[in-house]
């Protein structure tokens, strides 16, 4: 079964407030760059995936476009998550995908490999719909399902209990699937430490993402010297 990912992206200019207290503006805005396009690459790499839906107002979003692979569908007032993933959904259910998995742009730890494996479990079982959670068990960092349902996205804080109440209501075979490299979504200073100690394992992985963290370093520590 042919599986479109879809990718609601904020402006990057409007993108990670709750790290102000650790990053300034700009600093945010190159993160958010980076983890996206870390994640679309990721995408991409994935076996199962044949297209990939960015939903989003974010200009250098729609530069990154231009491949058979990847589509844009606009979001210039940037109605949120939740609703960006309905648009997403719409626009999947109207190609044709009977199947789709909504991705987060802040996951940079993705695998391509882990993605597949979940597509493969999924269809394997034949489930209507699979909840993927954070690192907390309380917020959700993928859903997979079948975009032409009327199935809707809760994103936010404690959604992965209310996609698995919405998803008993509606009588939908589901499962609740950890996913190691989607654990981790970067909203917090505690976040962004948790992905700073992921990747002195990791070293290769996410190298834009690696390397935007690189520049910060180097930055305290010339501005530490001077």
């Amino acid at each position: 079964m042919a599986t479109v990912a879809i990718l609601p992206v904020k402006r990057f200019e409007a993108a990670k407030q709750r790290l102000q207290a650790a990053l300034g503006s700009g600093s945010r805005q190159a993160l958010a760059a980076a983890m996206f396009a870390d994640v679309l690459s990721a995408l991409r790499r994935s076996s199962l995936v044949e297209m990939v839906i960015v939903v989003s107002g974010e200009p250098a979003a729609r530069d990154a476009m231009g491949e058979p692979d990847l589509m844009l569908v606009a979001d210039p007032a940037d109605k949120g998550q939740s609703p960006a993933a309905l648009t997403g959904l719409a626009r999947a259910s109207a190609l044709g995908y009977e199947s789709a998995l909504l991705i987060p742009g802040d996951t940079p730890l993705l695998d391509p490999l882990e993605v597949d494996s979940l597509i493969s479990n999924a269809s394997v079982s034949d489930l209507d719909l699979v909840i993927v959670p954070d690192r907390h068990g309380t917020g959700t960092n993928a859903l997979l399902l079948d975009p032409s349902r009327s199935f809707q996205p809760q994103f936010g804080l404690e959604s992965r209990v209310l996609h698995e109440q919405q998803a008993k209501r509606r009588g939908l075979r589901h499962s609740i699937e950890k996913v190691p490299s989607l654990l981790l979504d970067i909203d917090t200073p505690e976040d962004l430490d948790a992905l700073r100690t992921a990747f002195d394992e990791r070293r290769g992985h996410a190298p834009r993402t690696q390397g935007v963290l690189r520049q910060f370093k180097r930055s305290r520590q010339s501005a530490v010297t001077a």
